[in-house]
């Protein structure tokens, strides 16, 4: 996963190196400036490492990031100074990014700023993996993006955001308007217009914005447990403050905080970034984790009482010692955790759906060779974590899915399904289903293709 060379940029004004996180085959950038606690800086929809000290007013709010603690400065797959490709663009493999470039930086554990489109991913980082997250700040930032199902707190001007970009990304207009520059420091317009040019092309712009649109983490918000600031301005044009509300109403004993900026990014606003360097600077508060978002998922021996029967004691015994080390092997092979095995099955979880729905598919065609068929399910929610085993209406859900399985079948429920959105997988509508002492319906679907 991590990896990577140092790479002395070429700006002689950039004050930092730029570095690389191997990510699967996508070189990450980022660059490290700031000395003090660990704080992952994750910028809006495009950014660029070098760039970032060309223009004025980003150079002076990463400075005042800095003053809270060494940076870790992050340009997402696709823009900056990272692999211009989006890959298969899942939230799996940007939370990886996360992690291969914490790997590379030596951090184990650090408070994260996330701002605008990061959002989403830094929320489900924090659910999925809450010992390496200190605090988190969520700045000009929502939960979801406007394509998710019942989300009403949508700006009139996102559905114009495609056109705007075709027509005027590279002037620096649009960059200059979103974080309030444009008319507060008509002089940096020209660096503006490079900044933008330099960070990402008109198409890649678009591409980056419509998986941003289509990222969901209102299911990670109540597996939050480190502490939370959201921060928002009142008249943010492009993302409306209830829904900043909201998303810390859902978030336990997060705290929020208004700006009268009249931009999307505050970056003017001097009182707010006080509020965020005390938040940050503070005494860390201890933690005890006993809750995390993960995907889990259950196997079943189809026919095991019969086929034991008709087999015999020893030789079933050996048919489930060969499936346990299949199901083993492949888990760990998958980067999941065996949580115990069922006697006729097993239970797993994963720190990513896909990587939970290609290992149920393996273990499928693993046991297939020595005459097992087995039916499995999956669905990724909140779990509270006791010792080394789950518990949990997630659990529940996604045993009750494998139920409904048939022999060789992968059943999902329709959350993993909208978060595997960009993978290469395909699925077949089950409809809804009520599944026993769990209320209301739930919409599954099988897995046509890994």
């Amino acid at each position: 996963m991590s990896g990577g060379n140092v790479h002395r940029n070429v700006y002689t004004r950039t004050m930092y190196p730029v570095q690389y996180a191997d990510s699967d085959g996508l070189s990450i950038a980022y660059s490290v400036f700031g000395s003090g606690p660990d704080i992952v800086y994750m910028p809006g929809f495009v950014s660029h490492c070098d760039l970032e000290w060309e223009v004025p007013a980003f150079r002076a709010l990463n400075e005042a990031v800095a003053a809270m603690g060494r940076v870790i400065f992050i340009d997402k797959r696709g823009v900056g100074c990272s692999d211009r490709s989006l890959g298969s663009g899942t939230i799996e493999d940007r939370m990886d990014d996360i992690r291969a470039v914490l790997d590379e930086a030596g951090v184990e554990r650090a408070s994260f700023l996330a701002v605008s489109e990061s959002g989403p991913l830094a929320l489900l980082f924090a659910a999925t993996y809450p010992d390496r997250v200190e605090k988190l700040v969520l700045a000009a930032s929502f939960p979801c993006g406007s394509f998710a199902p019942d989300w009403p707190f949508v700006s009139d001007l996102i559905p114009d955001v495609v056109d705007l970009v075709r027509k005027h990304w590279g002037s620096g207009a649009i960059v200059g308007h979103l974080t309030g520059v444009w008319d507060a420091h008509p002089e940096q317009r020209e660096v503006l217009a490079r900044y933008e040019r330099g960070s990402a092309s008109p198409t890649v712009v678009i591409d980056v914005f419509q998986a941003n649109e289509r990222l969901d983490a209102r299911t990670a918000l109540s597996a939050i447990q480190v502490p939370t600031l959201v921060v928002h301005s009142s008249h943010d044009p492009f993302l409306p403050i209830a829904g900043a509300r909201w998303m810390a109403s859902q978030i336990k004993g997060a705290k929020f905080l208004e700006s009268r900026s009249n931009s999307h990014m505050f970056i003017e606003d001097s009182g707010i970034w006080d509020h965020v360097f005390e938040f940050l600077t503070g005494e860390a508060r201890q933690v005890e984790i006993d809750r995390v978002l993960t995907t889990v998922l259950f196997t079943d021996i189809v026919g095991s009482t019969q086929r034991a029967a008709s087999e015999g004691d020893r030789a079933w015994r050996r048919l489930l010692e060969r499936h346990d080390e299949c199901t083993d092997r492949e888990v760990n092979r998958f980067r999941g955790r065996l949580v115990k095995t069922t006697g006729d099955g097993a239970f797993a979880c994963f720190d990513g759906p896909v990587r939970a729905i290609r290992c149920a598919r393996a273990i499928a065609e693993g046991v297939h060779d020595f005459g097992i068929e087995i039916r499995a399910g999956l669905h990724t929610g909140e779990c509270e974590a006791r010792g080394d085993d789950l518990a949990g209406i997630t659990v529940h859900i996604g045993a009750r899915v494998c139920g409904m399985a048939e022999a060789n079948e992968v059943l999902i429920s329709r959350t993993v399904r909208d978060l595997v959105y960009g993978s290469s997988l395909t699925f077949e509508d089950r409809g809804d289903h009520h599944l026993k002492g769990v209320p209301g319906t739930w919409n599954v679907f099988s897995v046509l293709a890994v």
